[in-house]
């Protein structure tokens, strides 16, 4: 996952049990840090949950992944209608630097960064457990982070099983063994 043309499109493997991801968005930073932490605007692309602004605060994550392109699809077996999990804020520096865990011992750290009129978001997903929830949590961040660039752009979304089932595919064959 070396090439340029992968870190581009793909996640890169960042250092051990790491993934890293990155995706060029329009502008104004502040409507990104929005699509972050406001909970009506982050349950478009990824889930939804009440975010504190103070360090230590605990929230919950909701997902409901079968809404957010408005498309029907069919569910991967094993995947409920709806996945919760409690966080806690770890870091929230508006609008520049979210971080929060990702349990039983993860942490996501989102940072922006203005480029001209857009906006580089880059996601780290560290203390991933193995390999295999690095490809599923690799291909879940891909596609959610798609959905979003597609909001943030006024464009409509692609299904979001169907393109998550394409890249846990990707992923597999791209995360070293």
């Amino acid at each position: 996952m070396n090439s340029v043309n992968l870190l581009e499109k793909y996640g890169t493997v960042s250092a051990p049990a790491e993934i890293t991801i990155q995706r060029k968005l329009p502008g104004p930073i502040e409507r990104i840090w929005d699509y972050l932490t406001d909970s009506d605007l982050r349950s478009q692309w990824f889930a939804s949950g009440i975010m504190p602004s103070t360090p230590g605060g605990a929230f919950e994550l909701v997902w409901r992944n079968d809404e957010l392109t408005g498309q029907p699809e069919t569910r991967p077996e094993g995947f409920p209608e709806e996945q919760r999990m409690t966080s806690e804020i770890v870091t929230f520096e508006a609008p520049h630097h979210l971080a929060f865990t990702w349990p039983p011992r993860g942490e996501v750290s989102i940072e922006l960064k203005p480029v001209g009129s857009d906006v580089l978001l880059t996601l780290v997903h560290k203390r991933i457990s193995d390999r295999k929830n690095m490809v599923m949590v690799g291909a879940g961040w891909h596609m959610h982070l798609d959905i979003l660039t597609a909001k943030a752009n006024g464009r409509k979304p692609d299904p979001f099983w169907q393109g998550w089932l394409r890249l846990r595919e990707e992923y597999e064959l791209l995360i070293p063994e």
